[in-house]
């Protein structure tokens, strides 16, 4: 299930571009010019599965993009499932902001990047692997918690 793309294309956008074009779009079910990202159960699928569900043209990638929605944990709770069947994907480090950068003044703050990394097995016994992955959530100033830069 590969995009249909013309050769030599390259699919690199920077994170104001994901989150204040292709994230804001998804949100808001309007179209996308370039259908180049995939829609994805994440939580029913492997990372080392994932490129064949998400792969763009002929060449080799080393990124994937998709789209997928957050799993709950408990139906009325707000905890997010991250398992798989085989392990789960555990956040790392500090929320990142991303900026419009077309702004005056340095921007305003229109989403923010979490750096999840997966371990195979079960938390807290999980063994961490290499597979990394960041996830994009759309974010306003009057709602963002204080973050250092």
């Amino acid at each position: 299930m590969e995009s249909c793309v013309p050769p030599g294309f390259r699919f690199h956008p920077t994170d104001e571009e994901l989150v204040g074009y292709y994230l804001r779009k998804k949100v808001a079910s309007q179209k996308i010019d370039l259908d180049v990202i995939r829609d994805v159960d994440l939580y029913r699928i492997e990372p080392w599965d994932l490129q064949e569900h998400c792969k763009i043209g002929y060449e080799e990638q080393s990124d994937w993009y998709f789209f997928s929605y957050k799993d709950r944990k408990y139906p009325t709770g707000t905890r997010t499932n991250r398992a798989t069947l085989t392990g789960f994907w555990k956040a790392t480090g500090r929320d990142k902001a991303v900026r419009d950068g077309k702004q005056q003044g340095g921007g305003g703050l229109i989403g923010m990047r979490k750096t999840l990394v997966f371990y195979t097995g079960r938390a807290p016994n999980g063994r961490k692997t290499d597979w990394i992955m960041h996830e994009y959530r759309l974010e306003t100033d009057e709602n963002a918690a204080p973050q250092a830069s």
